[in-house]
């Protein structure tokens, strides 16, 4: 455990990349106008018994706002073979579904407010996370037993939320994917996996919802680096800007055939 006078920082992410510290038994971490609602939203789900998320502490006078520290690992690129087993996949889908079942149950406060950087565009009622990547979950012994940085949650429907984690951590690819450690595997049985494991009953939604967010492939990152945020200009950069998406485009429609009928 780190000393109390001792700040760690704790890397991973992309918007928030070096600003995140813990100090003792809490996380320390930019707020943002939306931290209050997030905050009033992991409380509602720790008081309602699920314990997959950080449990808020406050608001510092510094603008940082303070979770309380989950205990486990989190896998940075390039990712370890661990973090890409199909049993440490399919246990991030198991939990985002305890999520999902335990979010359908809040009401947020009238005066709540959500980011629009990621959210389900075409809207819904049960707030998501909307960024489950391997940086965002916490593991135990290869089992997700946490999901972190809610910066982006919003309402929207559950199976956008499954559809932006299965993109991320399948993950749906062309072979950009190596520079991010990733390693050969079958992706059609990888997206079988998350379905099976999450309980999804609608693999034609899911699928179509699953396609359009390959077609918007690049939007988000795109919009930051135009806004010109160092962080996100470096990975753009770095993955060979736009044409990066294009080649998933390309790539997701070689493939979508045998994807979707790994679905059932």
């Amino acid at each position: 455990m780190a000393r109390e006078d001792e700040p760690e920082v704790l890397h991973g992410g992309v918007a928030n990349a070096g600003a995140v510290v813990r100090v003792g038994d809490h996380v320390l971490r930019p707020a943002n106008p939306h931290t209050a609602t997030i905050h009033h939203f992991l409380a509602f789900l720790r008081d309602r018994g699920f314990d997959g998320v950080p449990r808020p502490v406050g608001i510092d006078d510094d603008g940082r706002e303070r979770l309380e520290f989950i205990d486990g690992e989190v896998p940075l690129p390039p990712y370890p073979a661990w973090a890409q087993s199909d049993e440490s996949l399919s246990s991030v889908a198991r939990l985002l579904r305890r999520f999902h079942d335990v979010a359908a149950t809040y009401v947020p406060p009238v005066e709540a407010t959500w980011s629009d950087e990621m959210t389900d565009p075409v809207g819904g009622a049960v707030i998501c996370h909307n960024d489950v990547c391997l940086e965002n979950v916490v593991f135990r012994d290869g089992i997700a037993v946490a999901l972190l940085d809610f910066d982006f949650a919003s309402p929207g429907r559950p199976v956008y939320d499954l559809a932006q984690f299965a993109r991320m951590c399948v993950p749906i690819d062309d072979d950009s994917r190596v520079r991010l450690g990733w390693r050969p595997a079958d992706l059609a049985e990888r997206l079988r996996l998350v379905a099976d494991a999450y309980g999804l009953t609608d693999p034609d939604g899911f699928f179509g919802v699953l396609s359009d967010g390959i077609a918007r492939g690049g939007e988000f990152v795109r919009r930051r680096v135009e806004a010109g945020d160092a962080n996100f200009i470096a990975m753009w950069e770095a993955f060979g800007g736009q044409a990066r998406f294009d080649r998933r485009r390309a790539w997701f429609a070689d493939h979508a055939a045998r994807l979707r009928a790994a679905l059932g």
